[in-house]
């Protein structure tokens, strides 16, 4: 039914909440789009601009009922069982002493788990990238919104659908890839498990954060159309259209001129009107504020209040800065129209109504949790071992002779933070808690090479720190792996907030080498003729060239994007050789600084080129990953031609050439050929996991919507266009192993919301013959 009065604005809603709402008063609508952040800070666990307004006691701003309670798990180490009473209670007294009786939605951050003490820390998004396992990440996000249900949560703010544009911008670890099919793909099945579990997942941050200016965090967007609607939002449409997400986060980005707070174009047209998206939008966290700080659109919280609820913000997050007494002030003026108010209200209220909020007694708080328990530590560590990306090797990796004597050396090789990224609790939180303990169990990559090997003496050494230009500590690092059979050099970053550390929200940086003087380090330990294993622990990557072409290069380089409680098991296995790396690059590995930004889906003018001397090829390419053992791909076959708006079939024969079993990504990309606007170069068009013994082979076998291959065209509709399309399977986004081409005919096809955007595959590999 609508809302009596039948509003054109109004969203259709239940009978029951249409009754709610009309009893309310202003005072209880307004406290039902508000955040309240119970144990709010000083610590730098958000960030902060400007002056806000004082935070009104708990009392005092629950009177009338609550929207959200903020991070209520997640803002400072509290004893889950004991928090978990304490929220009970609340509950059940603003249910029972509030007028209407309306319980508050909890909210928290879960973007490598439960964003709370005692709860498994997984391996960062930016590692699900390179795992390339979207069933995997499903089963991950369900273990997560399990625990979160459990202690009463209802709502998680992830996963991060933004595409990465520039490694230099902070938030790279919390992305998935520069590839909007593998960010759309993995983040939809991270939102389908979260909510399999009843929790609510929040996609962040719509739209164009990451394209930011020079990658700094805030900085203006300049984007036009085409990349808007090509690259940067099919990630979000795939979470609503096929994820049937039930919360959408604001970016605080804004896009030539117009902040995404106040703009409807985003929050509203394309988000409800064409996709027909019907949750709620909460803002990030004080980013109606901002419009008045940071923007500057507005001259007051009541304006910027008001710009937002028009853009399409329904819940201001974390507290109530401007949804609050600034936005009463201004309807009861007169100045704005309350039902902007009402639409936001009875969103929220039907989102409450989904997940049971209103039948809630909340009179049996639990009494045993395991937020850390050994099934969210077998998908810690499957995870873990899947991202592993072995980007070079010699032949040194695996060890597969027990080495006598090991050197374990450099700034990450002791330091069990180093396995986790920035919104993990641990460096999110507990960092401004040093004397508190993490809760669970983590093992360095130095205990466990020592663990791997119990029969090797292993010597460490520290080197240098992360940051800074201290070199003291490098010679004696160098004479210890000189004395060692092997030496692991354990590299890369820290990550933390706003300054603190050297990669996560807020630490941008301007160079892309590795952070103080690590490179350093791992030179002086490579000219001792030792063979040198690197070991890269980052949440962005790097500019590796040094490290991985040339005379001078470490025996091997290993990659691993925070991979987690579970990552120093996962390396030590990887380097002995008990589990194979299968982990891909799901960003280029970057040349330098100064070719940035970059992507893979570059037109021609966008690499290399006689008319320049620059040169932005990556020194490793999207896609790229070893193991230890070689895969062909042979025999691509594909029909000549397709139906514009129809669907074709590709399949390819996948074999294990090598002396040992191991898991393959199957990769197909495309070229179209000419079209009437420039094109990429390479596109990922689909991708599958293989796992095959020696000697073994297997059919892939390739279902893709032509609407795969569909753009912007120049009336600004995405259209599938009729012409010819270059096709190929290879180790990566560069290497074209096996070859068809076909033809898109008929006329060309606009793409709509009834066209499906994913690509199917099944994975055959024949029974082995019986033996007589």
């Amino acid at each position: 039914m609508s809302v009596p009065g039948n509003h054109p604005i109004f969203p259709p809603v239940s009978e029951r909440v249409g009754q709610l709402h009309a009893e309310m008063t202003l005072t209880e609508k307004l406290a039902q789009l508000v955040g309240y952040w119970v144990d709010k800070s000083e610590d730098k666990v958000a960030p902060l601009d400007g002056e806000f307004a004082a935070i009104p006691s708990y009392a005092d701003a629950t009177a009338e009922g609550i929207g959200h309670l903020t991070r209520v798990y997640g803002t400072r180490p509290v004893e889950p069982l004991e928090r978990a009473r304490w929220l009970w209670s609340e509950q059940r007294r603003l249910r029972e002493q509030t007028r209407l009786g309306i319980p508050a939605l909890v909210h928290e951050e879960c973007l490598t788990g439960l964003a709370a003490w005692k709860a498994s820390t997984f391996p960062t998004p930016l590692a699900w990238g390179a795992a390339f396992n979207p069933e995997l990440i499903g089963e991950l996000g369900a273990a997560i919104g399990a625990s979160m249900r459990e202690l009463g949560i209802h709502q998680g703010l992830a996963p991060v659908l933004d595409v990465i544009r520039d490694p230099r911008w902070g938030r790279v670890d919390e992305c998935i890839s520069e590839d909007p099919y593998v960010v759309g793909t993995i983040g939809t099945a991270y939102v389908r498990g979260l909510q399999s579990a009843g929790v609510h997942a929040t996609l962040k941050h719509f739209v164009g954060y990451s394209a930011s200016q020079a990658g700094r965090n805030h900085a203006p967007v300049h984007l036009g159309a085409r990349e808007l609607r090509d690259v940067l939002l099919p990630p979000f449409e795939m979470a609503v259209r096929d994820g049937n997400v039930r919360s959408v986060m604001n970016s605080y980005a804004e896009i030539d001129g117009v902040p995404v707070a106040a703009g409807p174009e985003y929050l509203s047209s394309i988000l409800r009107d064409e996709w027909n998206f019907d949750g709620t939008v909460v803002s990030d966290y004080f980013s109606v504020a901002f419009l008045q700080t940071m923007h500057r659109v507005a001259a007051d919280r009541g304006e910027a209040a008001e710009l937002a609820l028009q853009a399409g913000i329904d819940v201001e997050l974390p507290t109530g800065d401007a949804f609050t007494a600034p936005l009463a002030e201004r309807i009861r003026a007169g100045v704005t129209d309350e039902a902007l108010v009402d639409r936001a209200v009875l969103r929220v209220l039907a989102q409450k109504e989904e997940l049971g909020l209103l039948d809630e007694t909340f009179d049996s708080p639990p009494v045993h949790v395991d937020l850390d328990s050994p099934r969210h530590r077998e998908l810690a560590l499957r995870l873990a071992q899947e991202s592993l990306v072995l980007l070079t090797n010699d032949g040194t990796l695996p060890l597969h002779h027990q080495p006598g004597r090991i050197a374990v050396l450099g700034p990450n090789a002791g330091a069990p933070e180093a396995l986790m990224g920035c919104y993990s609790f641990a460096n999110h939180v507990l960092a401004h808690h040093p004397d508190v303990p993490l809760g669970f169990e983590i093992t360095s990559i130095l205990d466990a090479v020592r663990e791997e090997f119990p029969g090797a003496t292993t010597t460490a050494a520290q080197g240098c720190d992360v940051e800074g230009d201290d070199r003291s500590g490098i010679p004696g690092a160098a004479k210890i792996a000189a004395a060692a059979d092997v030496a692991i050099v354990v590299v890369g970053d820290r990550a933390g907030l706003f300054g603190r550390g050297t990669v996560g929200e807020g630490n941008d940086v301007e160079s892309l080498e590795l952070p103080g003087v690590q490179r350093e380090l791992v030179e002086a330990v490579v000219r001792t003729g030792t063979p040198t294993v690197v070991v890269v622990l980052s949440g962005r990557p790097y500019a590796l060239g040094w490290a991985v072409q040339g005379p001078d290069a470490p025996a091997a380089v290993l990659q691993a994007f925070f991979p987690g409680e579970e990552g120093g098991p996962a390396v030590a296995a990887v380097l002995s050789g008990q589990a194979a790396p299968s982990g891909h690059l799901p960003v280029s590995l970057p040349r330098s600084a100064g070719s940035q930004p970059f992507s893979y889906l570059h037109p021609v003018l966008g690499g290399p080129s006689g008319v320049t001397s620059a040169d932005s090829t990556p020194v490793l390419p999207f896609g790229h990953g070893l193991t230890y053992t070689t895969f062909e791909h042979a025999g691509l076959e594909v029909a000549d031609t397709v139906s514009a708006g129809e669907a074709f079939s590709a399949a390819v024969t996948v074999r294990n050439t090598g002396e040992r079993a191991g898991t393959d990504l199957v990769q197909l990309y495309a070229r179209d050929v000419y079209a009437s606007v420039t094109r990429p170069v390479a596109q990922l068009l689909a991708y599958a996991r293989i796992s095959l013994e020696p000697g073994e082979s297997g059919l892939v076998t390739f279902d893709v919507p032509t609407a795969r291959l569909a753009f912007t065209g120049r009336q600004g509709v995405r259209i599938v266009e009729p012409g010819d399309i270059e096709l190929w399977v290879g180790p990566s986004c560069a290497h074209r192993e096996t070859t068809a081409a076909f033809t898109i005919t008929g006329r060309e096809h606009a793409v709509t919301a009834d066209d499906s955007r994913l690509a199917r595959h099944t994975v055959e590999v024949p029974a082995p013959a019986s033996v007589a």
